[in-house]
């Protein structure tokens, strides 16, 4: 995903709520709020924070925050591949879903062999629009769980 700095600016700009050109972990933990609508702890912003502040200032610059947004994005974009390749894994009919009998192939190449109800009740866990298969999206918040 190519982000334009232009993007990076308005995002920056949104961010620096006092508009002193930088963001402070105060800051960006409103922003985070007010954009994902969760808390991020204090500690976590001002860990986020020190990690990409070059300078020591304590702050993050328009610089160092465009830094640590796109070091952000590559993790994403890496764990999405990679979940990605054990998706495919598990699909194996190239459907884009892991049916019961796709799941219960896959196990057994792995070493755990379970009975067809055993995967079904698997992907019943996971399975979040009742469709009886797990999709991409159900995969990833299964990996998440």
């Amino acid at each position: 995903m190519v982000v334009a700095a232009s993007e990076f600016r308005r995002v920056f700009a949104a961010f620096d709520r006092d508009a002193d050109g930088k963001i402070s972990a105060a800051e960006l933990r409103l922003c985070m709020k007010a954009a994902l609508g969760e808390n991020m702890p204090t500690e976590e912003a001002e860990a986020l924070v020190s990690s990409a502040d070059a300078d020591g200032d304590g702050l993050l610059d328009e610089e160092e925050f465009t830094k640590l947004v796109q070091f952000e994005m590559g993790d994403e974009e890496e764990r999405c591949r990679r979940l990605m390749e054990a998706f495919r894994m598990y699909e194996m009919e190239g459907e884009g879903r892991i049916t019961p009998a796709s799941l219960k192939r896959m196990l057994s190449k792995l070493g755990s062999h379970q009975g067809i109800e055993e995967c079904q009740a698997m992907i019943c866990r996971f399975d979040l629009d009742g469709d009886g298969v797990i999709s991409f999206e159900e995969f990833k918040i299964m990996m998440d769980a």
